[in-house]
């Protein structure tokens, strides 16, 4: 070993060592960024250093097959990798643990060339504790739990329907039984090589293959950990999990094996790890950036917003050292209904507090002018190819909202008292804006609501449950594609049984218009004619008023000046493989 890799080494284990002070906002000894040292790689990038970032809710899981919630994306997508990845910065599909694929002329069928030498994170589950390389036979496994009833199972929406033998095998294995070669559309022809065929042709099926549920996890995971894969993970990405401190902090660090480089030949990834904090206050996370205890800091505090940064996205006076982003997301933030309800079953009810809304009041001074009021529908307009601004909405029109609230046998707020709005934390935002709609609701319609607010994986539990009427909701897509958000009122996830979990369409609506336009959308290859008729089951859903549309967020994010290779894009979708810290080098 030469005499530059000693130092090298050792200053990579003084970082590991200093891993170890937790929580991070106790560590007294956090350098600020411009005094980083760090190890020069080939073509101007630089290794080293553990990127901080935060988040306002913890996570509920980072099983693959159980991730419902933006928090464990972000988590389990540095750990885990599917057969394709999501571009950083454009949302193009990538090549990941599959090098190549081949798709039939009908897009019924697709073949995917299984990259060698992929190995899994070293783990106790594997005879030696050392990583074994994966092959096509772990993808086949993965898929066939993907398409099996597991309570546990969040993805077997998106992939009903539409992997062949779906349905059979998931029927099979909630009688107990274990049907023999697993989905009969997913089959191993060799090592590193698999095909895959679907029911009819599904436009976005490598995004679906891009989520959580598509990522790839070894056997040996499952049969040591069990449920504990809640907080014990076994993936190929570019990060192994190394702990976690329950609401405190999760620790990521390099995967020494990992198989990817740059194009300059340097193993990737470049930082030495990843922390995750969870401070639930959007201020308390400001002010830890600017002590430079945080590299990145995501949304900012409302109470300060217009002193931080002009409408123009100009940053003011102390913050211009900073580096701003924004950008319209694909993101809608939404009250839910439950349509199924004894309360929210009535139209006119729910089309009354739809109008009873001043959603450019809730944008100018609840959320600073971070967002557009959504005057449309559940698809921001963030599309390029998608007109979601010709979908019409409900604007504030508070006298046409009283009279639909008369008509829906509730006139003047009888026979609605009591009732409450449940709300997750996060930051004050989700506070404060319920606190805007409580005031509306009573000014324009003489309702009085409640405000219930809990964490987040409780609040989750009760909505998907039907354990709540009325309630706080976002999506950002999981792919770009506008049916991800139609999705969550196709009334096939409904279960048949009430009494049990609705994971996509937590409202229960059954609107039967939609449902026509939008399975006959499905079968369309045709992205013109499927966005066509995309549209028009929108807009059947949007005239029912299953939901209660407020706003499209707009995405902020301050990064420290030394951060590169950290791109934003609309679904706020995050790989840290690729990003590294500017510093000088360690001498």
């Amino acid at each position: 070993m030469n005499k530059s890799n000693s130092k090298a080494l050792v200053y990579s284990l003084l970082l590991l060592v200093g891993l170890w002070c937790l929580p991070f906002s106790a560590c007294k000894t956090t350098p600020k960024p411009d005094a980083k040292k760090f190890r020069a790689g080939e073509g101007g990038v630089y290794y080293g250093g553990i990127f901080n970032m935060n988040e306002t809710e913890y996570f509920r899981t980072l099983y693959p097959l159980n991730v419902g919630e933006v928090v464990g994306h972000r988590i389990t997508n540095q750990i885990y990798e599917g057969l394709v990845r999501l571009d950083q910065g454009d949302l193009t599909i990538q090549p990941s643990i599959a090098e190549s694929w081949e798709i039939a002329d009908d897009a019924s069928k697709y073949t995917f060339k299984i990259r060698k030498g992929i190995k899994f994170h070293d783990d106790p589950c594997f005879e030696g504790g050392k990583g074994r390389e994966l092959t096509a036979k772990d993808v086949k496994y993965c898929f066939d739990l993907l398409c099996s009833y597991d309570p546990n199972n969040k993805g077997y929406n998106f992939v009903k329907g539409r992997i062949l033998g779906a349905e059979a095998q998931y029927a099979a294995t909630q009688k107990g039984e274990q049907p023999e070669g697993g989905v009969e559309g997913v089959k191993v022809l060799d090592d590193n090589t698999l095909e895959v065929t679907l029911s009819q042709p599904f436009g976005s099926f490598l995004h679906i293959l891009a989520m959580p549920f598509g990522f790839i996890f070894p056997k040996e995971a499952v049969d040591k950990y069990g449920i504990d894969m809640r907080a014990h993970t076994v993936g190929t990405g570019p990060f192994f999990l190394k702990r976690v401190s329950e609401n405190e902090a999760v620790i990521l660090l390099r995967n020494q094996n990992y198989w990817d480089k740059d194009q300059h030949g340097n193993t990737l990834p470049y930082l030495d790890g990843i922390r995750f904090s969870f401070i639930g206050d959007q201020m308390s996370e400001f002010l830890e950036f600017t002590k430079g205890k945080l590299d990145m800091t995501y949304r900012l505090p409302l109470e300060i917003a217009d002193e931080i940064v002009d409408r123009s996205g100009n940053l003011k006076g102390e913050y211009k050292k900073y580096v701003y982003q924004e950008k319209p997301s694909m993101t809608t933030q939404y009250y839910g209904f439950l349509n199924s309800g004894d309360l929210f079953n009535n139209k006119k009810l729910r089309q009354a507090f739809s109008y009873a809304i001043d959603r450019q009041k809730i944008v100018d001074y609840t959320v600073k002018g971070a967002g557009v009021p959504a005057y449309h529908g559940i698809v921001p307009p963030a599309f390029a190819n998608y007109d979601a601004k010709s979908i019409k909405g409900y604007d504030f029109n508070p006298e046409k909202a009283r009279t639909l609230l008369k008509e829906a046998g509730h006139e003047n707020g009888k026979g609605l008292e009591g009732l409450n709005l449940q709300i997750n934390s996060g930051g004050k935002r989700n506070e404060q804006v319920a606190e805007a709609i409580q005031k509306m609701l009573e000014e324009n319609l003489n309702v009085k609501v409640n405000i219930t607010k809990m964490p987040f994986a409780q609040h989750l539990e009760n909505v998907e449950a039907a354990k709540v009427d009325f309630w706080r909701a976002g999506w950002i897509a999981d792919y770009p594609d506008p049916e991800n958000f139609l999705t969550l009122l196709w009334s096939n996830h409904i279960p048949k049984d009430p009494k049990q979990n609705s994971y996509l369409n937590t409202s229960r609506y059954v609107g039967k218009e939609f449902n026509q336009y939008f399975e006959e959308a499905l079968r369309t290859a045709d992205e013109a004619k499927r966005n066509a008729l995309y549209l028009k089951a929108e807009q059947a859903a949007v005239d029912d008023a299953p939901l209660l549309f407020l706003f499209y967020t707009k995405d902020q994010r301050l990064l420290q000046p030394n951060v590169r290779q950290y791109p934003q894009n609309a679904m706020e979708y995050r790989n840290l493989r690729d990003t590294y810290f500017e510093g000088e080098p360690a001498s």
